[in-house]
């Protein structure tokens, strides 16, 4: 794992477009944006890349957004390059580097606008909490499973934060 640099800010947009399912970042620059925040001089951001010789597979963001909790934010692999373990190994040097900073435990939001999950489509008010205790996977498959297999464990939910039946699904992890 490297820094993500400026040499791969193409590689980095053309990834987080493809990578992630739905609207984000399929605007004209959203997705050039996006990475310009993590190679700027924001101190609060910074991302970590995974490369097999000059070769971008996949990359990770790093918010500091809190005092003692790091928000992954975003994780994106080549798609063609899904399921090989790169994306796990993205996480482990995230947490490494939090670890390393002194953070407490690392969060996410994982948004499901495409129907990955039973939270989908559904009117989740009254008691969402209660129906985010029984999320299942859909045919589609969604990151939330994958996160709950690296330890990560759900800690909120946002009904319709992005439209009806569209919310985010809050996950955080302890590193110490």
């Amino acid at each position: 794992m490297a820094d993500l640099g400026p040499d791969h800010a193409d590689a980095a947009a053309r990834i987080l477009r493809e990578a992630i399912a739905g609207p984000s970042y399929k605007g004209a620059g959203e997705a050039e944006a996006e990475v310009a925040t993590f190679l700027g001089v924001d101190t609060e951001r910074f991302a970590l890349a995974a490369l097999e010789g000059d070769r971008l597979l996949g990359w990770v963001g790093g918010v500091r957004g809190y005092s003692h909790s790091l928000e992954l934010h975003p994780l994106v692999v080549d798609p063609p390059l899904h399921g090989q373990g790169i994306g796990r190994l993205l996480v482990k040097a995230l947490e490494a580097r939090a670890a390393e900073e002194g953070f407490l435990a690392i969060h996410l939001g994982t948004d499901d606008e495409v129907g990955g999950t039973s939270l989908h489509g559904a009117d989740l008010f009254p008691n969402a909490l209660a129906k985010l205790s029984v999320i299942a996977p859909a045919a589609l498959g969604h990151p939330f499973f994958f996160y709950r297999k690296l330890g990560f464990e759900p800690a909120g939910l946002i009904p319709d934060a992005n439209g009806f039946g569209k919310p985010d699904i809050l996950m955080s992890k302890r590193l110490r």
